[in-house]
This record gives structure tokens, C-alpha cells and sequence, in this order.
């Protein structure tokens, strides 16, 4: 038995080192453009059944509770808060930020389409508008070499002045893609997610429709970790490690005891 209760404070310390280190890697993008912090999600582990509620204990008597034995608790999976992150000016032109649901659709160099909220844009030397890192953003729009301004109205629609002519001319327009569940969809760095059956096929549509959240140009959304709420879950993290720890400590005391002295 005491070696059992080991083991539950074990699984404790597994499932706490897997909270601080969610925490940390929330801390550390505390800063990342388009973030969404991550939370881990836990369930207890089977039980052992010794006897159940109900069970007779005489002719007109029966246990008004079982007698049940947790055996620990196991990290079920970790999910991504899509609250909005709040929006920073920065007066770029290529600068997008989405005000409400959708993603940016962006091919990444294996051929699969990825999602991101980061909309850190530049230009390539073709004018194609790309992410930071130099993949493309989906549908592709060039932005021809002599233009002057660019505009990106709310509905994503991408205008451009050119010399010669006083009229902005449409040269594409952007559209965003949001998930049935987008809890599913997997983290795969660099500010992307990719699809899974969890999260369902993506449903495509212009800003401003079905649902969807505007454009902002000129603007970045930043991370929707709250600093000084994750430095009190980091506290408290540390406390049930702690406490876990002196579990086994005070379990190991025990039968020290009882091999010293019977």
C-alpha cells in the first residue's frame, strides 16, 4: 500500500512538471504576435474498487458508500484559449490583425495549408505577400513593384495606388478560414496550427461574413496570455509539486519506520 501511494504522488509530479512547463512556454510568448496560450487538461486515473456503494452489510443494511481507491491523476491533453489578444498600432501597411473569429491560410513549404493569427505580412521580391518567415499567403496576392500605397479594407479586399493613375486599383482580396473545433487544430510552431479531424475541414470565407472577424491594417494582434495570472498559476503549480514531493518523503518516513521496528 505504501508503495502505491508513491506511486499516485509520482503521477503528481508528472502532471505538475507537465503544467510549469505549459506555463513557461505561455510566459515565454508572452510577447508572440497572434499567440493563443495553451492549458493542460487533467482526469484521475482508475480506481481501485474494493466495494461498492450499495453492497450488503447485513439482511436490511447496505454501505451507503464504496470503498474505491484513486491510483493518480494523467494529463489528458492540452488546448489552446482563442480569446482575443489585444490589438497593437504599429502604422505598417502590411500589418494585419483579425478583430474576432477566422485565421490567415498560409502554404507551408511541405504543401499543407497552415493557420495562424500572426499578421507580421512583408512582400517577397515576385510581391507576393508572405509571412515573416517567406511563406506565402493564401490566396496569393502580388503587389505590383511600382506601388505606392497599399490599402486593405475590413473585408479584405487589397487595393493599391500606382503612379499615373488616381484611382486604387483591386489587385485580390484576402480571405480567413475558421474550424467547427478549433481547440483540434495542431500547434506545429512558427505560429502555425494545421488541420486534424478533431477540428473538421476549415470553412473559408471573406472578413465580415458568416460570422467572421474584420481586418485591421496597421495593426498586429498580440498574445492573450495575462502575465500576472500565469505567474499565480506558476505558484500554485509549484505548491502541488511541493506538497507531492513531501508525499513521497513522508510515505518512504513510513516504511523506514516499519522495517526499523517490526
Amino acid at each position: 500500500m505504501s508503495s502505491s501511494a508513491m506511486h499516485v504522488a509520482a503521477t503528481g509530479l508528472s502532471a505538475q512538471q507537465l503544467r510549469m512547463q505549459t506555463i513557461s512556454n505561455n510566459l515565454a510568448n508572452a510577447s508572440t504576435t497572434g499567440f493563443k496560450r495553451d492549458r493542460p487538461n487533467f482526469e484521475s486515473l482508475l480506481y481501485q474498487v474494493s466495494r461498492t456503494g450499495g453492497d450488503r452489510t447485513g439482511v436490511d443494511s447496505m454501505l451507503s458508500a464504496g470503498l474505491a481507491i484513486g491510483t493518480g491523476v494523467r494529463t489528458v491533453n492540452t488546448e489552446k484559449l482563442y480569446s482575443q489578444g489585444a490589438m497593437i498600432t504599429t502604422e505598417n501597411s502590411l500589418d494585419l490583425a483579425i478583430d474576432g473569429q477566422g485565421f490567415f491560410q498560409v502554404l507551408l513549404p511541405d504543401g499543407t495549408m497552415g493557420y495562424t493569427r500572426a499578421g507580421n505580412f512583408s512582400r517577397s521580391v515576385d510581391g507576393a505577400l508572405t509571412t515573416a518567415s517567406g511563406y506565402v499567403v493564401q490566396p496569393e496576392i502580388t503587389i505590383p513593384d511600382d506601388a505606392m500605397q497599399i490599402s486593405i479594407a475590413a473585408d479584405g479586399t487589397v487595393s493599391v495606388s500606382i503612379p499615373g493613375d488616381a484611382k486604387m486599383q483591386e489587385v485580390g482580396a484576402l480571405t480567413l478560414a475558421n474550424f467547427a473545433n478549433p481547440r483540434g487544430l495542431l500547434p506545429v510552431g512558427e505560429n502555425f496550427l494545421v488541420e486534424t479531424p478533431a477540428s473538421g475541414a476549415p470553412v473559408v470565407a471573406a472578413p465580415l461574413d458568416q460570422g467572421f472577424g474584420k481586418l485591421v491594417q496597421g495593426s498586429l494582434e498580440g498574445s492573450n496570455v495575462n502575465v500576472v495570472q500565469q505567474l499565480v498559476d506558476m505558484i500554485e503549480t509549484q505548491r502541488a509539486y511541493e506538497v507531492n514531493s513531501k508525499s513521497i518523503t513522508a510515505v518512504d518516513e513510513m516504511m523506514r519506520f516499519v522495517s526499523n521496528n517490526l
